[in-house]
This record gives C-alpha cells, sequence and structure tokens, in this order.
C-alpha cells in the first residue's frame, strides 16, 4: 500500500487539506470549514496510509490537532517561525500552502530530522487562585 501525507493550511473559520503520495504528487485537495468531523471525513479513505498530517502553527491549531490525535492520526505542529518557503513559488495561496506543509513532511519522512520545523506543544500551566 503507497504511503501519503497530508498538509493543512488552517485559518480562524476554514482550512485547506492537501494530500500527496511518497513521490510527491498531488493527489488531492479540499477547503473545508473549521469542523473536526468534516476533516476526518475527508481523511477517512487514506487513513492507513498516512505517515502523518502537517499542521501550520496558527493562533486556533488546538482543536485539530487533538481531534486528529484522538482518532488515531499523526498529527505534526509546523512551527511557521523555522519555515523558509520555495523561492520558486509564484502563485502562494491556501492550496500551496497546505502542499507545501504535506511536501515539508515528507521529506522529513525521507531524509530525517536534518529538515525538522515541526515544533513540540507546550504545556498550559493553570493559575491557582
Amino acid at each position: 500500500m503507497e504511503k501519503v501525507n497530508a498538509g493543512i493550511d488552517l485559518h480562524s473559520n476554514n482550512l485547506v487539506i492537501g494530500i500527496i503520495d511518497e513521490n510527491g504528487k498531488h493527489l488531492r485537495h479540499q477547503k473545508l470549514e473549521c469542523n473536526l468531523r468534516r476533516v476526518l471525513e475527508f481523511l477517512e479513505p487514506y487513513k492507513g496510509q498516512l505517515e502523518g498530517i502537517a499542521i501550520e502553527s496558527t493562533f486556533n491549531w488546538y482543536w485539530l490537532v487533538d481531534g486528529l490525535r484522538e482518532h488515531g492520526f499523526a498529527a505534526e505542529l509546523a512551527d511557521p517561525a523555522k519555515i523558509e518557503q520555495y523561492s520558486g513559488i509564484k502563485d502562494a495561496d491556501d492550496k500551496t500552502d497546505a502542499f507545501f506543509l504535506t511536501e515539508l513532511l515528507r521529506k522529513l519522512n525521507e531524509h530525517g530530522p536534518a529538515l525538522n520545523v515541526f515544533g513540540t506543544r507546550k504545556t498550559r500551566v493553570g493559575r491557582g487562585r
């Protein structure tokens, strides 16, 4: 079974998901509302093949990463401060960004931690009152 990777360009009220195969071929993309059920429906056909899902670390990523991990998906957070966009990208849009994240994850899986732009989640500590 061929392995695939996904990338998600996340915004406040929508997201774009891109899926690529292990050779970098774009298989599918879609713009969705920020709704975990819709995201899971989109990803379900690929669940057995997915090596990982790259998600840009924006202000509202918690619900998505937590929900995907609870459903058995390997969700990785991409740190925008560590990402240098391709210099050759001519038309930057949400679809391009989703596939760019997907390609970064594919290369990380292929080449290892030297290309790592993925961060770790900081634990939030509550203040006692």
